[in-house]
């Protein structure tokens, strides 16, 4: 699995979080989304690795601001945590 963190700059309230999570939805086969006004970034859980070039174009088209992107292979947990 997957997490991709992207800043994201212009989040202003509950509904811009939404906003960017259903736009990043929408264009990407994912498991998770997370977005957070507070510390400006989307978390994405998928089980590939998401295009980062087009990952922004989704951000900004939007009408947010796509920051520095990052991506790492993270270990999928079974049930109660265990491998």
């Amino acid at each position: 699995m997957y997490r991709t963190t992207v800043q994201v700059g212009g989040m202003r309230c509950g509904m811009c979080e939404a906003h960017v999570s259903d736009a990043v939805r929408a264009a990407f086969d994912v498991r998770k989304v997370k977005s957070s006004r507070a510390k400006g970034t989307t978390v994405i859980e998928s089980d590939a690795p998401i295009d980062e070039a087009r990952l922004r174009e989704v951000i900004t088209a939007s009408g947010y601001d796509a920051g520095a992107t990052s991506c790492e292979e993270v270990a999928r947990r079974g049930l109660f945590g265990r491998r």
